[in-house]
């Protein structure tokens, strides 16, 4: 699983079958993880009206629900959504953006993972703290806490509700029951970029459509944190950091894996 022909076998999958992702996500990011899913090969689809959302979960191969701007039109949309999704079988991320932070958006993740079973949870250590204690906080989005202090959450939680729970962070790490896959790539400027967190949920779900879940999580965490690390080495700043994340999922190749993964149980 952790073979770097793999993962660029999933990668060739999904530039091949260009699985629709329908991602009802939040307005700060959705042209940053449109781009993402297009630069790896996959096909973004956002629509968040009450009226189509279920019409278009019908065409998707998964479906991922972001927290990240709630209201209440967009709550019920995302139930309806997951509901779609639990009929026809595909798989549903969850990335609660912000859980912790307000009683609302707490509440709101915690009923969508009550309501129809997520098969990815994906959030960094705060965020996935607080869907278990009511005490832990985060910083408005961001996290309080390291990734290591979450990982019994994730996996009480993974246990609970039967699904992967992904902490991501200086190091991400999967939860599946007993199974702990640590990956250590990545580059401390990608938290400079509003919505990498976000991106790493809808790739997720992009190797979600052709990989069991626990696999699509890895994977899709070892390209994220792989192409931030040749990213990084051509970038100035934020800005170009963006631009060159984007050309770095485009081009990304199995030498470039090769060299750099760093990742194991």
């Amino acid at each position: 699983m952790l073979a770097a022909a793999e993962v660029c076998n999933s990668i060739e999958m999904i530039r091949r079958q260009a699985p629709v992702v329908h991602s009802i996500t939040n307005y700060v990011v959705m042209n940053n993880t449109a781009n993402a899913l297009l630069a790896l090969g996959a096909s973004p689809v956002m629509a968040h009206a009450e009226e189509e959302v279920e019409e278009m979960v019908n065409i998707a191969s998964a479906l991922v629900i972001n927290i990240g701007t709630l209201s209440a039109s967009w709550i019920r949309s995302m139930f309806k959504a997951a509901k779609q999704a639990a009929k026809r079988g595909i798989p549903v991320i969850l990335d609660p953006v912000g859980a912790g932070a307000t009683k609302y958006r707490t509440r709101t993740a915690r009923e969508l993972m009550e309501s129809e079973l997520p098969a990815v949870i994906r959030g960094n250590a705060s965020e996935i703290m607080a869907l278990s204690d009511d005490r832990s906080t985060t910083k408005g989005v961001d996290s309080a806490d390291l990734s290591d202090n979450a990982v019994p959450v994730a996996q009480k939680i993974s246990a609970r509700y039967n699904c992967v729970v992904c902490v991501s962070g200086a190091t991400d790490y999967i939860v599946k029951d007993r199974q702990i896959i640590k990956v250590e790539n990545g580059h401390p400027l990608m938290a400079r970029v509003t919505g990498l967190g976000c991106t790493a949920s809808v790739l997720c779900g992009a190797f979600a459509a052709v990989e069991d879940a626990f696999t699509a999580t890895v994977q899709a965490m070892i390209v994220m944190g792989v192409a931030g690390e040749i990213a990084a080495e051509k970038a100035a700043g934020p800005g170009s950091m963006q631009m060159h994340f984007l050309d770095a999922l485009y081009c990304l190749a199995e030498e470039d894996i090769k060299l750099r993964l760093k990742a194991g149980g």
